[in-house]
């Protein structure tokens, strides 16, 4: 089920208990998916499939406001990064760029 509120939104389904769960984290609404927000070091970026996008200072405080009042109906305990600021998808930095892959020895 898609929720949405400050053109943010989020998709929820039941767990077996019966309980929300998140199936697709909250975003920015572009077209008719969720953007996710990605740090990228020096700026945070909307990204979804087909795009990325610079985000602006107006929607990451929607965003915040938005996952704020989710978790306050989801009953979902906020840890302490979360209720510092907006938490991103993913972390890309510069300087980390290629240290995923596994390094190659040669051999002498």
């Amino acid at each position: 089920m898609l929720v949405s509120k400050h053109g943010c939104g989020a998709v929820l389904e039941r767990t077996p208990a019966g309980q929300p769960r998140f199936a697709v984290g909250p975003g920015l609404l572009v077209g008719n998916g969720i953007a996710r927000l990605v740090d990228g070091g020096y700026q945070k970026f909307w990204q979804d499939d087909f795009r990325r996008l610079p985000a602006l200072a107006d929607q990451l405080a929607a965003l915040q406001r938005f996952v704020q009042d989710l978790r306050a109906v989801m009953g979902v305990t906020t840890l302490y990064n979360e209720a510092l600021g907006t938490v991103s998808a993913r972390y890309i930095y510069d300087r980390l760029e290629g240290r995923e892959e596994p390094k190659s020895h040669k051999p002498f």
